[in-house]
């Protein structure tokens, strides 16, 4: 095995990646792929779990002592998603100018700020608002993480993997939005850092009664695993010398038609899954106020992340652009259904029917992750490589580099604009809520925006002769 393909003992960068030729893929390609994104895989989960810390912390808030009203509440739920947005657009160009495993390290061990802060604030319920404002912002940091991981990977394996392997890294690091939502309600029970994080607070339960818990332990729990993920993702990961470009080299994407239509979509896909997770607690509170919101709300996010791995593989079996077209064709019903099962639709009121829509939602959010960010590489790839007949030539070596590089440059910058969904949507149920008193009309807002990403998928990239199928 030559030294020139395998990572280096010192400073971990590969100099020469071709992961395009098979010969090199089956023989030492696959490998190193495989093992930086398996230490990809947890930095992510960690990155996501601090992310949406909020969305369960804000419900146990008023219980604490906390003087928050619902739209402060919707804001603490929906504040990270707007400040980690806006960290993806610079986290999306961050890889090529640093290194994947630089960046990796780096921004996973940035998480420790927001999870000691939090773990300090929340046993103080003098604790202000914009306090408490501010800390839900820097929960920001782990969506920024998002654009630069999946862009790290995307440059690790070959076009007929990418979906499969952006999927695993996107659908298992999605995992941290059910997890931080089903351990927080456990961990806040138990005394598991008495000797260093503070003492228990009481509250009074929904049977009136008067029972300890520890709040600060849904923020401490995941400080020593941020760390060890930080120390693996330094030592273990590589940086591809091939992948380094400067911003310059990388702001060509914002020339691009279907860089901006992508980020359209991803917002229909990967912006409904992270709002619908933010929003789904206080929703569910506030809409069935007897249910226990935190009981359900882990379900979601976990079933629309253990899926998108299946979205990446269909898409990579029937094709991208097909399978989003019908996810978004779905999504709409699904919406529909919800406003059908909410106590002003024509139901009602019924948990049981809520509950299943919102499931059958996280469901094609989770697919539609899969086969966007399966369309963006193919779309860039085919681009560059567009009537240059000879395979292996140095033409389209070139090509196929000058594709990686800005197929990269989207799935971050696209992951950056799908964030924003993160803000919109959760603020969407307060700001509803409090003109009118029910989140219909952001519901139906919804529905005319699946609508528009139904008809950029089928005229772009699904309807026959389109003018990029992927």
């Amino acid at each position: 095995m030559s030294t020139d393909t395998i990572p280096q003992p010192r400073g971990r960068t590969i100099r020469i990646w071709t992961p395009e030729d098979k010969a090199f893929w089956e023989k030492e390609g696959e490998a190193v792929a495989r093992l930086n994104l398996w230490i990809s895989v947890p930095c992510l989960f960690l990155a996501f779990a601090i992310w949406q810390l909020w969305s369960v912390a804000a419900v146990n808030l008023p219980a604490l002592g906390f003087t928050l009203n619902t739209n402060q509440l919707f804001w603490l739920a929906a504040a990270p998603a707007l400040s980690g947005a806006t960290l993806r657009i610079f986290y999306s160009f961050m890889v090529p100018i640093f290194g994947g495993r630089r960046w990796t390290a780096i921004s996973t061990a940035s998480l420790l700020i927001p999870a000691i802060g939090i773990g300090v604030a929340v046993q103080d319920n003098s604790t202000t608002f914009p306090t408490l404002l501010v800390l839900a912002l820097l929960c920001g940091l782990g969506g920024g993480n998002f654009s630069s991981s999946m862009a790290n990977i995307s440059f690790f394996f070959p076009k007929e993997r990418k979906g499969s392997a952006l999927g695993v890294n996107a659908g298992l690091g999605n995992l941290g939005v059910s997890s931080v939502q089903f351990l927080a309600p456990l961990v806040v029970t138990m005394p598991i850092w008495v000797a260093f994080g503070g003492e228990a607070q009481t509250i009074v339960n929904k049977a009136g009664q008067a029972v300890q818990i520890w709040p600060q332990n849904a923020a401490f729990v995941w400080v020593p695993f941020i760390a060890i993920a930080a120390f693996f993702a330094w030592f273990g990961m590589n940086d591809i010398a091939d992948a380094k470009a400067s911003f310059a080299d990388q702001a060509v994407i914002f020339k691009r038609k279907h860089n901006w239509l992508m980020c359209w979509l991803y917002l229909g896909t990967f912006g409904s899954f992270i709002g619908y997770a933010a929003g789904f607690p206080l929703l569910i509170k506030s809409q069935f106020p007897d249910v226990n919101a935190l009981q359900f709300a882990w379900m979601g996010p976990l079933v629309g992340a253990l899926i998108r791995p299946v979205g990446g593989w269909l898409a990579d079996k029937l094709g991208g652009a097909r399978v989003t077209f019908w996810n978004f064709i779905v999504m709409a019903a699904a919406v529909a259904g919800v406003l059908y099962f909410l106590p002003s639709g024509p139901s009602q009121g019924s948990f049981t029917g809520f509950l299943v829509m919102f499931m059958l939602l996280f469901l094609t959010t989770g697919i539609g992750n899969g086969s966007t960010f399966r369309m963006i590489p193919v779309i860039f790839l085919n681009e560059r490589t567009a009537g240059i007949s000879a395979k292996g030539s140095p033409e389209w070596d070139q090509a196929v580099k000058a594709g990686n590089k800005e197929a990269a440059a989207v799935l971050g910058f696209s992951g950056a604009i799908g964030a924003y969904g993160g803000f919109f949507i959760p603020k969407s149920y307060g700001s509803s809520i409090a003109m009118t008193g029910g989140p219909e009309m952001a519901l139906y807002c919804f529905i005319v925006f699946y609508a528009s990403c139904i008809a950029v998928t089928w005229w772009y990239y699904s309807r026959r002769h389109a003018p990029m199928p992927c």
